[in-house]
């Protein structure tokens, strides 16, 4: 098992490695770019806009800005060659090793290497600081919607193919068309429509806590109005999480679902299950034992997809709904040009979908006792 998670884990570094050159190049390429919200201001003189231009060193050749910006080297040095590439003194930290190793060492501060993303373009914050604040009511949010939508999509996936072609598997294959199609704006707007318009008026249409009643979620003032008041916070933000985790967990259950019973009834076909029956097993033990287990191999499969992207901002939900998260905050950045910060996101969607699909093979091993590593 250990030399298993040693080769996955080298094996993603060159994975890491590529798939951060392909979003800083995407991103160079988008239309825009940190300078477009003054390009066209007459207030702004050429030197003001230069100045700019230098202090977020985008004055610099692309390699050498995209290798400042990994933390392969040193900002400090800025001599080039051929007026595109770092020379070799720029791969040196302060410490005079090698700029990406640990600070500790190089003496290196910068970079993705070091955990700095840089400083949002928008605010002057750390991208670190602002996806570290977003990330909690993403978690939150997606926290409670992955355990409600997997449980249900799990016993509706096992009882369908149990119950093959009856009323219960008839039921839920229309839900599951009907959800599946649906939009997620369209559900998220159909939500607030019923139950925060003008009818019932019973839940909160958007954002995170009742600004009125407590200040705004994630400040030091809030933590503090927390530690005073902890059930009626947890009780504010409970009812400003039933909409966006019904719409989450509706959309969602529709395609998983499906995906568990259609690999429930690959595992109740199979000989092994035949043969359990045929020596007297109980119904229960054949399907919970031996086929569910058996099935949940491509299930935990399409988990690890699913969670990365979750857990990083569900983008439309967050944005209907005024959800503080990763994924307004993802919205927010594209708006304003805002490149530190999405390349941060990327980035940090990138490993975490490494680091699931590592934990989904790894979980193969608990689930199926064949597989061995």
């Amino acid at each position: 098992m250990t030399k298993y998670v040693v080769r996955r884990v080298a094996q993603a570094i060159p994975v890491l490695f590529g798939i951060s050159i392909a979003v800083y190049a995407i991103l160079l390429a988008a239309p825009g770019g940190p300078t477009a919200r003054f390009a066209q201001n007459p207030r702004m003189t050429l030197e003001q806009k230069e100045a700019f231009k230098k202090s977020w060193g985008l004055d610099q050749p692309i390699p050498i800005q995209y290798c400042r910006w990994v933390g392969a080297c040193n900002p400090d040095k800025g001599g080039t060659i051929l007026g595109i590439l770092p020379e070799p003194a720029a791969f040196l930290g302060p410490n005079g090793w090698p700029n990406f190793l640990p600070g500790a060492l190089s003496g290196a501060r910068n970079g993705v290497f070091h955990g700095d993303f840089g400083f949002s373009i928008d605010s002057g914050e750390a991208v670190a600081d602002r996806i570290t604040r977003a990330a909690l009511p993403t978690f939150i949010l997606a926290s409670f919607a992955l355990v409600i939508w997997l449980s249900i999509a799990i016993v509706v996936g096992v009882t369908a193919a149990v119950r093959r072609y009856s009323w219960f598997d008839q039921a839920a294959t229309i839900f599951a068309y009907v959800g599946f199609a649906m939009p997620t704006f369209w559900l998220g707007i159909m939500l607030i429509f019923l139950f925060s318009g003008p009818g019932l008026n019973i839940l909160p249409a958007g954002g995170m806590t009742e600004t009125r009643a407590s200040p705004p979620f994630g400040g030091s003032e809030y933590w503090a109005y927390f530690g005073g008041h902890p059930i009626a916070a947890i009780l504010d933000i409970g009812r400003h999480l039933i909409l966006p985790v019904i719409t989450l967990v509706v959309v969602n259950i529709a395609g998983d679902s499906r995906f568990v019973r259609a690999s429930m009834l690959e595992a109740l076909g199979q000989d092994y299950v035949r043969t359990a029956k045929a020596k007297g097993l109980s119904n229960r033990s054949v399907t919970f034992k031996h086929a569910l287990r058996n099935a949940m191999l491509p299930v935990l499969t399409n988990i690890g997809l699913e969670i990365p992207f979750l857990f990083t901002g569900a983008l439309v939900t967050e944005t209907i709904f005024s959800w503080p998260g990763v994924g307004k905050l993802t919205i927010d950045a594209t708006r304003g040009f805002d490149y530190p910060v999405l390349m941060g996101v990327l980035l940090i969607t990138a490993i975490l979908v490494v680091l699931a699909n590592l934990l989904a093979d790894l979980a193969y091993a608990f689930v199926d006792p064949r597989i061995k590593y």
